[in-house]
């Protein structure tokens, strides 16, 4: 398994270990119910360095980028983050993904670890633009430091003025005696803080610097368990689960981030954009159980007859609302918000209600 710079600090901090996109990661430490309440409440850290990173570059990393995701990469300013994805050339999704406008013909692409090979190999082969590929996977780490108190410990360990930097913004500045670190703030937990890129070699000063800052504030390592609880609390999409090449952004409710402007033309636009004005036959919802009950991925939706009208994408017990919540995709006309619709569960039928996300605020005062 490919290990992370924090890989064996995992380990000698007792966490439980398992692979991951081919990384050896940790999914828990001192449990994902405590984990999870840490960063709803204080400041947690997640090792996310199995993410990829591909930079784009040239006069032509533009219109290669135009061409290859759903949004508008021509109205990304210079520091400034914006949400996307891959579409596949037959409506679905090869991969969701953030790019950051690093300078001017300049892009940072960042992607799930496990699609970073067919991400890769999806940009090359697409690429008659002739933009400068670059894939920086393996020299660049990243942690993500989240939570209400992140600012305050995170502050104390550069002079960037981290309060000047809004959601989906990010500087680049010298962090705890680095140099050139990226300070982002696109959390994936609703709770606030930033992610932190910076080369491997400098992982360990990074971290022991902000750890030794958050003691006072209860600060914590964070394993990948509690990262799927909280970004499911806030009705964050998980590549794999609620997002693949089977589902077209438009049934996933990425619409958003699907710009059908004149000056773009991208791959799937016209399939999408006839989506968009027809309609779609199902659509990736919220919904919220009504009796115990734990829904998992793969469970079946069904209506009150029992007649299946949906699978379950992703599903757990709120850890702060201590009901079974979770993501799935049924027919349209199950999809408004009140809609009644029966989670499989072992052979029984538990009534659900379908719910606008998130779930639930994403800090805990």
């Amino acid at each position: 398994m490919k290990t992370t710079p924090f890989t064996e600090l995992h380990m000698a901090l007792g966490a439980k270990m398992h692979e991951f996109a081919g990384y050896n990661m940790p999914i828990e430490y001192s449990g994902i119910l405590d984990e999870h309440f840490v960063v709803r409440s204080k400041v947690g850290v997640f090792d996310v360095s199995h993410m990829g990173e591909f930079w784009v570059k040239g006069k032509s990393a533009l219109p290669f980028l135009q061409k290859i995701t759903t949004n508008d990469v021509s109205s990304l300013p210079i520091g400034k983050a914006q949400y996307t994805c891959f579409p596949n050339g037959h409506g679905g999704i090869v991969d969701d993904l953030l790019i950051y406008h690093y300078e001017e013909n300049k892009y940072l692409l960042v992607v799930n670890a496990a699609n970073i090979e067919k991400d890769w190999h999806w940009c090359v082969s697409n690429n008659t633009e002739g933009a400068e590929l670059e894939n920086s996977s393996d020299r660049m780490a990243q942690l993500a430091v989240q939570g209400p108190k992140a600012t305050k410990v995170l502050q104390q360990l550069t002079d960037v003025d981290l309060s000047s930097i809004p959601y989906y913004s990010f500087k680049v500045g010298e962090f705890a005696g680095v140099p050139e670190v990226i300070l982002s703030n696109t959390g994936y937990t609703g709770a606030g803080g930033f992610e932190l890129y910076f080369y491997p070699e400098d992982g360990m000063k990074i971290w022991n610097a902000i750890f030794e800052k958050g003691k006072s504030e209860g600060i914590q390592p964070i394993g990948l368990g509690a990262r799927d609880t909280l970004r499911l609390e806030m009705g964050f999409a998980l590549y794999g689960n609620d997002i693949d090449d089977s589902t077209s952004p438009i049934e996933a409710g990425l619409g958003w981030i699907t710009k059908f402007v004149p000056e773009k033309t991208f791959m799937d636009r016209i399939l999408l954009e006839q989506q968009k004005k027809e309609g779609v036959s199902r659509r990736l919802v919220g919904f919220r159980l009504t009796a115990k009950g734990i829904p998992r991925h793969g469970y079946d939706i069904a209506d009150n007859q029992g007649n299946i009208i949906g699978k379950v994408t992703s599903g757990t017990i709120s850890p702060v609302l201590k009901v079974g919540i979770g993501m799935g995709y049924v027919s349209t006309t199950f999809a408004s918000p009140g809609s009644e619709i029966f989670i499989s569960i072992r052979e029984k039928l538990i009534p659900a209600q379908v719910v606008k996300m998130p779930f639930c605020k994403g800090v805990i005062e």
